[in-house]
């Protein structure tokens, strides 16, 4: 980890992530009645949980809207949940001042053009190595893990291995 990740990383106080191509694979699956169906990581649902026991929030801001993400959503504990987002960064904006958060002390993690405005605003932006070279370019970190198959547990321990808290929320989540 560079000293610049490092010191981003050891500020965050709050993970923003987008869904589909962050949470998931990107693929959107309909099942014969036409409802929207989503595969979610498990891995990157224990790094969400262990990161919570931290005190870092977790927050999803998604452009589309599906019952599958408030379902995750809740099983992981996630109250701040904007999905059918137009314009990401109003959310964001929200969710810093409902939780009294700056930006500099936010991640936000995305995959493509509608997460861009919430990365620039951050202090440390994180993406996933599918996402086009305008969005790798704004990145401070992209993950080596694909979106849906463990990026957003790499984050997670990324942030808990520059705060100091991976070995201790590991621990307490195997009592």
């Amino acid at each position: 980890m560079t000293p610049d990740l490092h010191q981003r990383a050891q500020a965050v106080r709050l993970l923003v992530l987008d869904v589909d191509g962050v949470l998931t694979d990107g693929r959107i699956y309909y099942g014969a009645d036409g409802v929207e169906l989503k595969a979610f990581n498990i891995q990157d649902g224990l790094g969400i949980k262990l990161l919570r026991t931290t005190g870092v929030e977790v927050a999803i801001i998604t452009g589309r809207k599906s019952r599958a993400v408030e379902t995750r959503a809740a099983e992981l504990g996630i109250a701040n949940v904007f999905q059918g987002v137009g314009d990401k960064r109003v959310a964001f904006e929200e969710i810093l001042a409902r939780l009294s958060i700056d930006a500099t002390a936010a991640a936000g993690m995305g995959d493509d053009l509608p997460d861009l405005p919430v990365l620039r605003r951050c202090g440390l932006a994180v993406c996933v190595p599918e996402a086009p070279p305008i969005v790798r370019r704004v990145a401070h970190y992209v993950t080596d893990r694909a979106g849906g198959t463990g990026a957003v547990r790499e984050v997670c321990d990324l942030l808990m291995a520059a705060q100091g808290t991976l070995e201790r929320s590991m621990q307490e989540f195997m009592k």
